[in-house]
């Protein structure tokens, strides 16, 4: 599943998550909440799984992407292992059942703190609460499969940690390949200009310098460009710029294991934005054939391109106000709700939940050729100009109270969320079949205020 419409399709004229009239998802959650379709998440899983089975590759999930815990649940039940890049996602993706060793622990900036409890679970910050919170045994816990190691000031506070606790850290080199994914600035990681992996140079140097260090086992190579990257040619290029290193490092006597190519797989937010994950399969899979017979162990990060289309934020008008040009719809959702179209310009497909039979939107386009729409800016409840859901699209009409879906939500919603201007963090919903459940209560007023409210001295 890649399109907005394949988990949530409008019938009789009323948007439906699988069988469950979204409609009563709202009267019974309230708004604003994200509806993500369990059927959507198994079914983006398996396609890419499917994609890059003749490499035999391992799927690591991306917790950054949408990390509520029964969503990594029901990921580890289809065999995901997961991709975290601080230590509260460690802490989640052991509370959903992540074995540590099926566990890569990403990030530029990892504290001493998270690498003790990503080696050991004594130094877990859940230590006296994992009980509570239904983990298993957290002092018997492990260290991670992999660090993906993005410096070497990172591998030697790494190295010294690991000696200070007597295990052996495994290691994958972060490498910058110095390509550009044709992305959004902000989501570009894989160009020298950015903050992320070491010069492709600067690698071999630290195989040797740490390939006797009894506390580190620097055992592969980790990429990942950016994201989304909807063209097939950067991953090509990142992957060939890889491969060389694998030369050059074997030639040097090192030995490499894994070769992480991280994420960044694009998915469609409208119709046809994207090539499909089979696309880039059919590129990176001859490249990579050879080398995963002879035993690499390939790994791959997806989160987007499996949640994105399998979420929905429902949100409620709360006033419609006519401008002189368009009208501006007044929503419940906004910035603090999904702060993409704000934060990167990002397109969202957004239209009501109940609509007339000429008005069941065809597909997923910005300019619809439809009846009877009227420009609209649909906009949150934060005073910023910036808030906005969506700007200059033809809707049909809406009034105070109707619902409103917003397409494509399931990834990097929740999980970027705030609580600018104090309003609280929304409800989520997951739907299987005809069945929907809570899986995360909307936050409360008083939550926010609780850790504020009695000042003690340091």
């Amino acid at each position: 599943m890649n399109h907005p419409f394949d988990a949530f399709t409008y019938r009789d004229g009323v948007l439906h998550a699988g069988d469950v009239p979204v409609t009563e998802i709202a009267d019974a959650a309230g708004t604003p909440t994200f509806v993500y379709s369990a059927d959507a998440i198994r079914s983006s899983y398996r396609r890419i799984e499917r994609a890059f089975a003749p490499i035999g590759a391992k799927l690591h999930y991306a917790v950054k992407a949408s990390s509520n815990i029964n969503i990594l649940r029901l990921l580890r039940e289809q065999g995901a292992g997961m991709d975290v890049v601080s230590g509260g996602e460690l802490e989640r993706a052991w509370l959903a059942g992540t074995p540590m060793e099926e566990i890569v622990f990403a990030g530029v900036g990892k504290t001493r703190a998270e690498q003790k409890a990503a080696l050991d679970g004594r130094w877990s910050p859940l230590k006296d609460a994992a009980e509570r919170l239904g983990g298993r045994n957290i002092e018997d816990r492990g260290p991670v499969g992999l660090f993906n190691v993005e410096s070497e000031s990172e591998l030697e506070v790494l190295a010294e940690v690991a000696a200070e606790l007597g295990v052996v850290a495994r290691v994958c080199i972060r490498v910058n390949p110095d390509v550009d994914a044709r992305t959004h600035e902000y989501t570009t990681t894989g160009k020298e200009e950015n903050k992320f992996g070491v010069a492709v140079a600067r690698v071999p140097v630290l195989f040797e310098a740490f390939k006797d260090n009894p506390s580190i086992e620097v055992t592969g190579l980790h990429v990942h460009i950016g994201s989304p990257v909807r063209e097939t040619e950067p991953f090509e290029s990142a992957v060939r710029v890889l491969l060389e290193l694998i030369y050059r490092l074997e030639g040097a006597g090192h030995v490499v294991k894994v070769l992480d190519l991280g994420g960044g797989w694009p998915m469609n937010y409208s119709d046809g934005e994207s090539p499909d994950i089979e696309d880039f399969a059919e590129v990176l899979v001859p490249l990579l054939e050879t080398r995963a017979k002879n035993g690499l162990q390939i790994v791959l990060e997806p989160g987007r391109s499996i949640m994105a289309n399998a979420g929905v934020l429902l949100t409620r008008v709360h006033h419609v106000k006519e401008g002189r040009r368009k009208r501006f719809v007044i929503c419940d959702a906004g910035m603090h709700t999904l702060i993409r179209p704000a934060f990167y310009r990002a397109f969202h497909f957004v239209w009501p939940v109940r609509v007339e039979a000429g008005h069941v939107p065809p597909s997923a386009m910005e300019d619809l050729e439809l009846p009877d729409l009227h420009p609209s800016d649909v906009v949150g409840p934060i005073c910023e100009t910036g808030d906005f859901l969506a700007r200059e699209r033809n809707l049909p009409k809406v009034q105070r109270g109707d619902l409103v879906a917003v397409f494509s939500a399931g990834a990097y919603g929740m999980s970027m969320s705030s609580n600018y201007n104090d309003h609280p963090r929304c409800a989520e919903v997951l739907v299987d079949g005809g069945r929907s459940v809570l899986i995360n209560k909307r936050q409360e007023q008083a939550t926010l205020l609780e850790t504020e409210v009695s000042p003690r001295e340091l």
